[in-house]
């Protein structure tokens, strides 16, 4: 114990600075993510079969690419194109994209999750189709979301550790570096399971309360 205590010294502060960017990747990609998601989901309720047809077909090619692929061609083949990104940049992107195919479904379940009666009432007073979704449904639909919105974050957070397969000096790379150059598995591995479990945790209690609030609704 007392060596893991003295390695832990060591290691925190090198480690701490791979915590950064993974919760800068997190809340970056995420923004991405939630913009493109109800993007996608958007045009399915649209009602416009070939806008709908094209957010369906979008969000399966998505859903089937594993993320390493998706963040290994924006980082490694989209250069040959004309567009480079740093390795960071390109972790937020493939992420955000990535993870908008998994929003736009949850995106689209909280819309098709309110009355229909209310959007046939807002119509009937002369709103048309954004309006109605602007001030009726989408506030209902969001408050729905919201309890997998949270689960999809903790599945980021845990997920933008996939970024060091491009180089991205996030916690778990950070961690690999200080593993292979010291030889100390156990203590380094450690207390990276121990930081990714303590930023998850208030994610996980979020989740929770926001699952008793909709319950109470």
């Amino acid at each position: 114990m007392s060596e893991f205590l003295t390695d832990a010294r060591e290691f925190l502060p090198i480690l701490f600075q791979g915590v950064q960017l993974t919760v800068l990747i997190t809340v970056a990609s995420l923004a991405v993510s939630t913009v493109l998601g109800l993007f996608w989901a958007m045009l399915r309720v649209s009602g416009i079969r070939l806008l709908s047809g094209f957010s369906v077909v979008m969000v399966n090619i998505l859903r089937g690419i594993p993320i390493i692929v998706q963040l290994f061609y924006i980082y490694f083949v989209m250069p040959e194109f004309g567009l480079s990104l740093t390795a960071v940049q390109a972790g937020i992107i493939g992420l955000g994209i990535a993870y908008s195919a998994y929003q736009a479904e949850n995106f689209r379940a909280g819309i098709e999750a309110v009355d229909r009666g209310q959007i046939e009432a807002a119509q009937a007073i002369g709103m048309g189709w954004w309006l109605t979704m602007r001030r009726v449904v989408l506030p209902q639909a969001v408050r729905i979301a919201l309890p997998p919105y949270g689960n999809l974050m903790i599945m980021m957070l845990k997920d933008s550790s996939q970024a060091s397969t491009i180089t991205v000096a996030e916690l778990a790379l950070q961690g690999k570096l200080i593993a292979s150059s010291t030889f100390k598995n156990t203590s380094v591995f450690s207390l990276v399971a121990l930081m990714y479990l303590a930023l998850s945790l208030p994610l996980i209690l979020l989740v929770r309360h926001l699952e008793k609030r909709t319950d109470r609704s």
